[in-house]
Formats: structure tokens, sequence, C-alpha cells
């Protein structure tokens, strides 16, 4: 059974840094993708970042694009998304989600967004707050 547990969310005033951390087990192949998402109150959920463990170039919104960071930790399964120069737009309920197939970051390169039809498996969610 696939698990998916975020964590690091919190309160920030607008130009702070939070790290989330993702954290996933159960899954019998080496190869996946991490996938960043956040959904503001009214909005739809947006894909913000997307990194796989075969080392593909990580995608980015152009939203957060020169603010956010993603990357991984093989030893432990555990994809963080730094996210650096925030601002209240900023503000979300922030999920991951893990698919098998890291093929996903890939079409969000092509495609210029994420689709979160392409995930499967999905944390709880953690809350970002940014203030002005």
């Amino acid at each position: 059974q696939v698990r998916v547990v975020e964590s690091g969310g919190g309160s920030v005033q607008a130009g702070g840094s939070l790290r989330l951390s993702c954290v996933t087990s159960g899954f019998g192949s080496d190869y996946y993708a991490f996938g960043w998402f956040r959904q503001a109150p009214g909005k739809e959920r947006e894909g913000v970042s997307c990194i796989t463990t075969n080392n593909w170039q990580p995608y980015y919104a152009d939203s957060v694009k020169d603010r956010f960071t993603a990357s991984r930790d093989p030893a432990t399964n555990t994809a963080y998304l730094q996210m650096n120069a925030l601002k209240p737009e900023d503000t979300a309920v922030y999920y991951c989600a893990v698919e098998e197939s890291p093929y996903v970051c890939r079409a969000a390169q092509g495609q210029g967004h994420m689709d979160r039809s392409n995930f499967d498996h999905w944390g709880q969610g953690t809350q970002v707050t940014v203030s002005s």
C-alpha cells in the first residue's frame, strides 16, 4: 500500500521561506514522480512542481519559477519543496502526490501544466499561509 505524508506547512510573512517535506512508501518501482500541488480557497488545484526519481529536469509552474525548488533524498524516499520569497498569493493547502510513472513530469514540461488526474496517490495536505 502506497503512503504519502506531507509536513512542513505553517505561517510566514511575505518574503519568508518554508520547506515542505513529502515521504512516500510502498512503491514497488524505483522510478516514480513526486508532484506538488496547491489549492487556495475558491480556486482549482494547481500543480506547482514535479520531480522524478530518475533525475529528469524538474517542472515548475511559471507562478513559482525561480522561487521554489524541488529536491529529493533517495535514501529516505522523501521529496522537498523549498519555497523562498513567499507571497500572499502563495497561501493555499499544499499537497504532495506520487505517481509510479516519471513521465507525468515530462508531460508537464511539454504541456506547461500538471494534470492532477495523472497522480494516483495523494497526501493529506498541509496549510501554508503567507501574510503581507
